[in-house]
């Protein structure tokens, strides 16, 4: 028997080096610790840091912390940052930015107050040290960050102010650092040290924030792949990183600017964010907090009693500091309660900043010969490690599952109305940004609201036919299933393409097509082409004929053209909600063109329902000086005409030249002509030849009974 043990050579050493079995128990970790602590209600990212301490040097034994524990470890924490920059919206965030600096700067100053009266007097440290420690008190780190996520309140304004606090109270907290460690290296600190920082600091930020989204909307124009997206975007968050330290400061701010800077180019829909997020919450991040809880001493709570009692100090502090500044920023905004849970939940745990200002502060040496921070205070500020991140896990699971919850009761009062956007395949050169328009300007909340669909004719090439369209619609689940969103794919047999769509839309209850525009093919073709021009008169949809010369994310502003009367068509609040969630979820501003009347409706809808979405009004006092818009439409903006079907409330007969104008002076502009939607069917409707007719009905639609008597008797 030991002869055949020998043979096959089973001999295993702890700790494990082998970086075979090392990346095993790591994924098996990842795997089961959420799976088995979740029986326990107990949050998945304390699960991953007890799994640590577990299996670390100061728990089994079973994995030493190596490189590349430092390694994912730092990516993981960088990319903690770049997610929460790059999850944050941004029209809101700039509504709150003030209320982010207000908490930023409360939950620097009272942990870091708080903190120096108690190491001077109750653990007798000297000032310096008595500094040092307090700042870290005063930084925090997003981990409970991903716990938002996974309940979908990211949005929410609470998490928005703990989002941007963190960047400013890291950064008072990192310059500290800077200081003290200047303080102590050889060159010493100069006058100008302070200055010089600060200018450095600010620079550095001014560049990445002009440079990045400039050299992001190049490449993303010039390449689609989504793997090549997806390093090209990592390789900008660890150059931002790198950058920051180079100039003295953590990585961790640069990492926060950069998803900051990338955010609008990266829609929250879109199939990058996606494998952003997935590799994130799989193995980096997962990664970081392995290697946190490898770090924790539970040997500390035995026989240590000057590391309990500098840990018990620390930990009173650095709690009380960061609720007292959640409490104070509620009351002076006037928040709810569970307003501040979220802000305290997400504020108060230590990690990233803490780990590096001890572990600066344990390597420096004094003139005396002792350390600026002991061992006490190291193994002090591992259990505050510990403490902190459950507290903060936990209070942050208790107060996100609240608020998703009243979310869903509120969206299940309102009765939301359904919509689903039918969206025909047949081209596979405009699929990816139909499919992108699409998933911008659908209801993220609803479900099962997209359709793709193949119509095949019913002749002798069916079966060739059948097999592209195929792949389009696989094409079309792939890239939806990439966003995490559902699509209904549907492939049909029709006698033209035009009933198919039709047939379709009433089988599947469709409230708005998507379809790409017509390509002439010849001198005599119709700038619409039969399909559309068909379809325009078969429907009262609203129907979005679409032309991208870019990719949709890469878009930088919204030009709208609004005709007179636009506001009494029975669609005119669907076409505005649809461009503002685009707005949104671009980050692009839009600028509407219309006569006075109607722009004060669509300001004042606007206003009360979507107002941190970035407009601008201008007067198009007439339809015919449309071409004025022809200035102020750049290459990587998109035009938006809304027009109207013939003898409808706001049609104009300039709509005619519609075409003419398009292909002559917006041939080289992305394009989307918009048709709202009308009341009734067209195959119930009165003749197009008797306008009289068509205008009776439309008022009766639109004013009211009185009105259409009124207007009856008069002709």
């Amino acid at each position: 028997m030991k002869e055949w043990f020998e043979w096959i050579n089973f001999d295993i050493a702890f700790p494990i080096t082998d970086p075979t079995w090392i990346f095993f128990l790591v994924l098996v970790i990842i795997l089961f610790a959420p799976i088995l602590l979740e029986r326990l209600r107990i949050p998945h990212i304390i699960g991953m840091i007890l799994a640590g301490l577990v299996v670390g040097e100061h728990g089994f034994n079973i994995l030493a912390r190596d490189s590349s524990f430092e390694l994912f470890g730092k990516v993981g924490l960088y990319y903690i940052m770049f997610l929460a920059g790059l999850e944050m919206n941004m029209e809101d965030f700039k509504s709150i930015r003030m209320k982010a600096t207000v908490l930023g700067l409360l939950a620097f100053i009272f942990p870091l107050g708080i903190g120096i009266w108690t190491n001077l007097h109750l653990l007798d440290y000297g000032l310096i040290t008595s500094v040092l420690l307090a700042s870290m008190y005063a930084s925090h780190t997003l981990i409970a960050y991903p716990i938002v996520i996974r309940y979908g309140i990211n949005w929410n304004r609470a998490v928005s102010i703990a989002v941007g606090g963190t960047a400013v109270t890291d950064t008072l907290t990192l310059l500290v650092l800077a200081v003290i460690a200047g303080m102590f290296n050889e060159k010493g600190i100069s006058e100008m040290f302070w200055v010089w920082l600060v200018v450095k600091v600010v620079v550095l930020s001014v560049v990445i924030m002009y440079t990045f989204p400039r050299i992001g909307r190049w490449f993303f124009r010039r390449y689609t792949d989504n793997v090549v997206q997806f390093i090209f975007v990592l390789a900008m968050v660890f150059l931002g990183a790198g950058l920051m330290e180079l100039i003295g400061m953590e990585g961790i701010l640069g990492a926060f600017l950069a998803g900051l800077v990338l955010n609008r180019l990266i829609p929250h829909v879109s199939p990058l964010m996606s494998h952003l997020e997935f590799v994130g919450n799989a193995l980096f991040i997962p990664y970081f907090l392995i290697g946190v809880g490898m770090l924790i001493n539970v040997n500390v709570l035995f026989g240590h009693i000057d590391s309990i009692k500098v840990a018990g100090v620390m930990i009173v502090v650095a709690l009380l500091g960061k609720w007292i500044a959640s409490w104070v920023t509620q009351k002076i905004y006037g928040m709810k309660a569970l307003e501040r849970e979220l802000m305290f939940g997400l504020s108060n745990a230590q990690a990233a900043a803490t780990l590096a200002a001890v572990m600066v502060g344990y390597n420096i040496i004094q003139p005396n010969g002792e350390r600026l921070l002991n061992e006490d205070v190291l193994n002090g500020t591992i259990l505050l490690i510990l403490v902190t991140c459950v507290v903060s896990s936990f209070i942050t699971e208790h107060a996100a599952k609240r608020v998703a919850m009243s979310d869903a009761e509120l969206n299940e009062e309102k009765g939301q109305e359904k919509e689903r956007f039918l969206i025909p395949v047949a081209n596979p050169e405009t699929l990816d940004r139909l499919m992108g328009l699409a998933m911008v300007v659908r209801d993220e909340k609803q479900i099962n609201n997209l359709v793709a669909l193949n119509v095949i004719n019913d002749n002798n090439d069916s079966v060739k036919q059948e097999m592209k369209g195929r792949r389009s619609l696989e094409r079309a689940a792939q890239i939806a299933a990439s966003a995490n969103v559902m699509l209904k794919t549907v492939s049909r047999f029709d006698l033209n393409i035009t009933t198919g769509i039709l047939h379709t839309a009433k089988e599947n209850e469709a409230t708005s097509i998507i379809i790409g525009l017509h390509h002439k093919a010849s001198i005599v073709d119709s700038f619409f082409g039969n399909l559309t021009e068909n379809l325009l008169k078969g429907t009262y949809l609203q129907v979005m004929i679409v032309r991208f010369l870019i990719p949709v994310n890469t878009l930088r502003r919204i030009i709208v053209a609004v005709p007179p009367k636009a506001e009494f068509e029975h669609g005119f609040v669907k076409w505005i909600v649809h461009l503002c969630r685009m707005s949104s979820q671009l980050g692009c501003r839009l600028h509407f063109f219309a006569h006075p009347q109607t722009l004060g409706y669509i300001k004042g809808y606007i206003q009360k329902k979507h107002k941190d979405v970035l407009t601008q009004y201008q007067e198009l006092e007439d339809w015919d000086d449309l071409l004025i818009i022809t200035g102020q439409v750049n290459y990587d903006h998109l035009l938006v005409v809304v027009s109207s079907r013939r003898g409808s409330i706001s049609y104009d007969s300039a709509f005619e030249r519609l075409p003419m104008q398009i292909s002559k002076y917006f041939n080289n502009n992305s394009i989307m002509l918009l048709y709202p939607d009308q009341k009734g069917d067209p195959s119930e409707a009165l003749s197009f030849a008797d306008p009289r007719g068509w205008a009776e009905t439309q008022y009766y639609d639109r004013v009211g009974n009185w009105f259409y008597k009124w207007f009856k008797k008069d002709s």
